[in-house]
C-alpha cells in the first residue's frame, strides 16, 4: 500500500507572500489609467457635440418641425415632415424584407445546414465578409441592380431593398448567436417527447430566442435608419414637398435631408439641420432603449 500524501506546507517565503497580497505592478496600473483617459476623452467630445449641436437646435425645437414641410424660401417656417414619413416608411419596409428572411436564414444556418458542407461554410464566410463592406458599395450596388437594371427607379422599393441587403447580414449573424444560446439539452428533451425538429424550433428553440433576435434586428434597423450614404447613391430627392404615398413613390428621409440643409449657406437652414439631428437622435435612443427593455425585460439564464 503507497504512504498517504499529506498535505504541502507552504514554506515561509511563501507565507510572506501571501500576506503581503498582490504585488504592484506599475506596468498594469499605468495601462487602467491610460484606458481611463481615453474614456475620459471620448466621452468629453461626445458631451462637447451634443450640447453644440443642443444649443444649434434650440431655437427650431418646436412643432413646426414635424408639422411642416421644407421650404427654401422661408426656413423659419420650414419642417421635415416629408423627411420623417419617407424615414417611416423606408425602415417598415426594410425591416419588412430583411427580418424574416434574416430569421430562417440563421434558423437554416444553425439547426439544418451540415457544416461538413462546402457550400454552407462558403455561405458563413460570405456573410461574415458582407457584414464589414462599407455602406457606400450597398448603394452602388442598389443604383446599378435595382434602380436602372430591373427598373425600379429612385421609389420607397428600392431603398428598402438596398437597405434591407445592408442590414441582413447583421441580422443574420445576432440571430444566429441567440438561436445558439439557447441549450441543446432543451431541443433533446423536447425530440424525445415526440416532437419534429420544426415543432421544436418553432415552439422551443426561437420563444426562448426572442430576446437576441429583438435586440440584434432593433440594432440593425438603427444603423440602417442612420444611413445617408446608400439613400444618397439611390438619387433620394433632397427638396420634397409631399409625403410617400406607396413603395412606387419619391421620398427623402432624414439624413438626406440634413445633409441638405447643411449644404445651405444661410444660418437659418444651419439651426434647422441641428434640430433634425436631435430628432433622428431621438428616434435611434427610443429603437436603442427598446432594443435594451426586451433584452432585460425576456431575458433567461440557463
Amino acid at each position: 500500500m503507497t504512504a498517504p500524501v499529506k498535505d504541502a506546507v507552504p514554506t515561509a517565503e511563501a507565507r510572506r507572500g501571501m500576506l503581503a497580497g498582490p504585488r504592484f505592478r506599475p506596468g498594469e496600473s499605468l495601462f487602467r489609467w491610460l484606458l481611463l483617459a481615453c474614456l475620459a476623452l471620448g466621452i468629453v467630445f461626445l458631451v462637447s457635440l451634443l450640447a453644440y449641436v443642443l444649443v444649434e437646435a434650440w431655437p427650431r425645437l418646436d412643432s413646426r418641425l414635424w408639422t411642416n414641410f421644407p421650404s427654401i424660401r422661408r426656413p423659419e417656417n420650414a419642417g421635415a415632415q416629408s423627411a420623417i414619413y419617407g424615414t417611416i416608411w423606408v425602415i417598415s419596409f426594410t425591416a419588412l424584407f430583411c427580418l424574416p428572411t434574416g430569421i430562417m436564414a440563421a434558423v437554416y444556418l444553425e439547426e439544418y445546414a451540415d457544416q461538413e458542407r462546402w457550400y454552407n461554410r462558403l455561405i458563413e464566410v460570405n456573410i461574415q465578409n458582407l457584414a464589414a463592406v462599407p455602406s457606400i458599395i450597398y448603394g452602388i450596388l442598389g443604383l446599378g441592380l435595382l434602380a436602372r437594371q430591373l427598373a425600379l427607379g429612385t421609389t420607397v422599393l428600392t431603398a428598402s431593398l438596398t437597405l434591407s441587403l445592408l442590414v441582413l447580414p447583421v441580422v443574420i449573424i445576432s440571430s444566429r448567436e441567440a438561436i445558439r444560446a439557447v441549450p441543446r439539452s432543451i431541443r433533446q428533451a423536447s425530440l424525445a417527447l415526440g416532437a419534429t425538429q420544426w415543432q421544436t424550433i418553432w415552439r422551443q428553440v426561437l420563444p426562448a430566442a426572442v430576446p437576441g433576435i429583438a435586440t440584434g434586428s432593433i440594432l440593425a434597423l438603427s444603423r440602417a435608419i442612420g444611413e445617408a450614404a446608400p439613400v444618397i447613391m439611390l438619387g433620394a430627392v433632397t427638396f420634397v414637398m409631399f409625403n410617400p404615398e406607396g413603395l412606387q413613390s419619391e421620398y427623402t428621409v432624414l439624413p438626406v435631408q440634413i445633409y441638405n440643409w447643411i449644404s445651405q449657406s444661410r444660418e437659418e437652414f444651419h439651426h434647422l439641420a441641428a434640430a433634425a439631428i436631435i430628432l433622428l437622435l431621438a428616434i435611434l435612443l427610443v429603437m436603442n432603449a427598446a432594443a435594451i427593455w426586451l433584452r432585460n425585460r425576456y431575458s433567461r439564464r440557463w
